[in-house]
């Protein structure tokens, strides 16, 4: 543990609040992606497949728990709740998030550091975390207009990975035998896929204007 992994472990986990906000203070999910947040939940699952198997902290156990029941809660309320379900707007989310899917196991099968069970399905998380935004930003691209709580939530998660990175770059000057190459690469993908949302957020901050994306 360090401050760069905390502080992003909290930004993280502002991006999930302000997303759970924004669904059962307004009761709609206008703008938010299903797709998105179905490759969370998969991504959470696969990743702290060794939560009953392997305690490292309490801090940790806890943050699993609640990083894998927020992203089921989002799902469920995204597809099940009656009146949330209702916003949920299927022509503009219609991005083959399972294509994501199937190339990231795939990736993981053949790049992987060990193999075995949880260090496959470990980098399939990974992997596929780095691309999990995309159905998100390319829906928000769609509509053009983003609301204030959306854009909140999606700079939040795209402000925890930048600071994950830091937290890497911390630990390899640190850490003896420090090898998780495949989530700092992974990482810096992710946070490109960011940057063009990056450079508007910080132009509708700067002039205090709604928040626009080009179609």
């Amino acid at each position: 543990m360090n401050i760069f992994r905390f502080v992003g472990d909290m930004t993280h986990l502002i991006s999930i609040l302000v997303l759970l906000l924004k669904i059962y203070a307004t009761k709609s999910c206008s703008g938010i992606s299903l797709k998105t947040q179905e490759l969370y939940a998969l991504v959470f699952l696969a990743r702290y497949l060794d939560l009953f198997t392997d305690f490292i902290s309490v801090y940790n156990t806890v943050m699993k728990l609640v990083f894998i029941g927020s992203s089921l809660a989002i799902v469920w309320c995204m597809r099940f709740h009656r009146v949330v379900r209702r916003s949920y707007d299927r022509q503009l989310d219609n991005f083959r998030h399972y294509l994501l899917v199937g190339a990231c196991f795939l990736l993981a099968l053949l790049v992987h550091e060990k193999f075995t069970f949880q260090e496959i399905f470990w980098a399939f998380s990974i992997y596929l975390e780095a691309v999990a935004i995309v159905p998100q930003l390319v829906l928000l691209q769609r509509s053009g207009n983003v609301d204030n709580l959306t854009g909140q939530y999606v700079f939040f998660l795209g402000a925890y990975r930048a600071l994950y990175i830091l937290n890497w770059i911390y630990r390899y000057f640190t850490e003896q035998h420090f090898t998780r190459w495949i989530s700092c690469f992974s990482g810096l993908v992710q946070t490109a896929l960011y940057a063009d949302f990056f450079y508007y957020y910080f132009i509708s901050w700067k002039t205090n204007a709604k928040l626009q994306l080009p179609a």
